[in-house]
């Protein structure tokens, strides 16, 4: 009986197991899946959400379903900033201090100056391939195509990278005499692009692609690095038309209209003041028509751009909407650091270099393919309002940028003011996938969790002291007040302190009235340096006059031998011109 009531029992518990299991079995928790983009060159205001002119409603819709954070803040340039945001280190522990464009001779090599990320800087996509994610990467990468360097050594299953600072988005060519190429790579190996390239469809459609060809249900991390906004500025002329006349009344007039949208939106304090202008910048009234037509239209090719990456990123949106894993997959939208300041067509030499490699200024045809376009520095310094300066510059304009977070568990919130720094996407998207970030160097940055599940309305105290440096920019943060250096020619390489909750614009320097302040705050810096390991920049170094030399070294790389030909040709025409030349002097005597 004791025998049969046992049995009994058993059975019963092997029929409740039975019956729940399949069901834990059939709905599982699914991990989310993660899409990154990455835009280039963006300024905080230039997306609709943030009070640009460009139309990106899709943008628009990933910010109203989610957190719109509006004290972000990242490297005032490219590869530094990519490279923190993969690994969520600090640029000069993961190998990527600087850009190579950029780079003095003195650094060169040092460790931290690789300019590669160092094979112990692990990145979100190794960490979550670890886990079993599949893991994609489209466009630009800029972290080195040498053994071990491209996407594929660092986590990404499937890739169509460019590792170079930006080239043409029509063609397979370069944008700048530094390059002789454009050097896309398929899964490390180099790779052609279609006929029928634009880079930002191109971008969405090849992603697309490595996420149809997935087999399972596996998660899935995609980085989608746009080419949208970086010099050259370019966009289908569908696009740009619709910005034809926004620019005509000139950048004061776009610098003081998005001065007070950042008012009313409440992304700086009402009554804020304007950033000044920097200094030796042209005044648009005193220029010629046809100039002024042409100005305008960059800007307008510029919004374009914008809005074609915008559409593109509508029809990612879209297809996982259709396979059915949109509502679980977190968005994250953000820029590398603020808008492009250069014109290169003003540097001595580059006009024949356009020639020579098929680009023009045609005013009718402006972003269209064979057209060489940038915004200048003036357009940039509205693009920047209401903040100071742009890229290449540690004031607010070439930091702070707008960021994005959308998807499951993230609360909507249309405007945190919380502080973010581009090395917290790493390890929030890890927590997020409820993912241990061990091994390899600790990340420097902190999940963001918190805040985007509405639990906390900051992860970083007001004493916590937050640095950066790139090029000998450099910036300390410590609640409200930042500690700024900028070198010339924009700056003049003093550090300077500004209360950023009165000042965003940074207008009223305050270090002779704080000078406590100043060097309690120059102390957290310096510990910063020290620990991260930042090498004190060369005497009299100009980022701007280190990128001529730079390039004249690799055009003697890339041609020595056609240059040297030339050369050696002279040489003989003048010995032959001076044989003939004595011949002739002695048959006349």
């Amino acid at each position: 009986m004791r025998l049969g009531g046992l049995r009994c029992w058993l059975w019963v518990g092997f029929a409740v197991m039975a019956a729940y299991a399949p069901a834990r079995a059939q709905h599982p928790q699914p991990r989310p899946n993660f899409v990154l983009i990455l835009v280039d060159d963006a300024a905080l205001m230039d997306f609709g959400a943030y009070g640009g002119e460009a139309r990106t409603p899709n943008i628009d819709r990933l910010a109203g379903a989610g957190t719109l954070f509006t004290h972000y803040r990242t490297s005032p340039l490219c590869a530094p900033s990519r490279a923190m945001l993969l690994t969520g280190i600090d640029n000069h522990r993961n190998g990527v201090a600087t850009i190579p464009e950029v780079l003095p001779p003195e650094h060169a090599g040092k460790p931290g100056y690789g300019l590669r990320l160092e094979p112990d800087a692990i990145t979100v996509a190794e960490r979550l391939r670890r886990a079993g994610y599949r893991t994609y990467m489209t466009g630009k990468w800029h972290l080195g195509s040498g053994k071990g360097e491209l996407p594929p050594s660092h986590g990404f299953q499937k890739s169509f990278a460019l590792d170079a600072s930006g080239a043409d988005n029509w063609e397979q060519k370069p944008y700048m005499p530094y390059y002789d190429t454009a050097p896309w790579f398929e899964d490390g190996k180099p790779a052609t692009l279609p006929a029928d390239f634009y880079s930002s469809e191109f971008i969405v459609d090849r992603m697309i692609d490595y996420l149809a060809d997935q087999g399972g249900n596996d998660p899935f991390f995609a980085y989608l690095a746009f080419q949208a906004v970086h010099i050259p500025v370019q966009a289908p002329r569908t696009y740009t038309a619709h910005y034809e006349r926004v620019y005509d009344k000139g950048w004061d007039n776009i610098r003081e209209a998005r001065w007070q949208r950042a008012q009313a939106m409440g992304l700086i304090p009402e009554g804020a003041p304007l950033a000044a202008k920097p200094t030796g910048l042209r005044e648009w009234n005193t220029l010629p028509d046809p100039e002024r037509r042409l100005l305008a239209k960059s800007m307008a090719v510029n919004a374009g751009m914008i809005e074609a990456m915008d559409h593109h990123i509508g029809r990612l949106i879209a297809y996982l909407e259709k396979r059915g894993v949109l509502q679980n997959t977190v968005f994250v939208v953000t820029s590398d650091n603020g808008p492009e300041p250069n014109e290169p067509v003003s540097q001595r030499g580059f006009p024949l270099w356009m020639r020579m490699n098929g680009y023009n200024q045609n005013l009718d045809r402006l972003g269209e393919k064979g057209s060489f376009v940038s915004i200048g520095p003036e357009w940039a310094t509205a693009a920047a309002a209401p903040h100071s300066l742009f890229k290449f510059y540690a004031s607010e304009g070439g930091l702070r940028v707008p960021f994005i977070v959308s998807g499951p568990g993230i609360v909507p919130q249309p405007r945190v003011s919380a502080a973010a720094f581009v090395t917290d996407v790493a390890p929030t998207l890890l927590d997020i996938a409820g993912i241990e970030g061990s091994g390899g160097k600790a990340m420097t940055g902190r999940s963001l969790r918190p805040v985007l599940s509405g639990t906390a309305d900051h992860v970083y105290s007001p004493d916590t002291p937050i640095g950066m440096e790139v090029s000998g920019n450099a910036a300390l943060y410590r609640g409200d007040f930042k500690l700024v250096r900028n070198l010339p020619p924009h700056g003049d390489g003093t550090w300077k302190l500004y209360d950023l909750s009165r000042d965003p614009g940074e207008t009223r320097d305050l270090s002779a009235a704080e000078p406590a302040r100043v060097q309690s705050m120059l102390a957290d810096y310096q510990a910063y340096a020290k620990s991260m390991g930042v090498l004190d920049i060369p005497e009299g170094y100009d980022p701007f006059r280190q990128i001529t030399l730079n390039t004249r070294i690799k055009i003697l790389k890339h041609h020595g031998w056609a240059l040297g030909g030339i050369l050696l040709a002279i040489v003989a025409v003048i010995a032959v011109a001076a044989r003939l030349f004595r011949k002739r002097k002695r048959r006349s005597a």
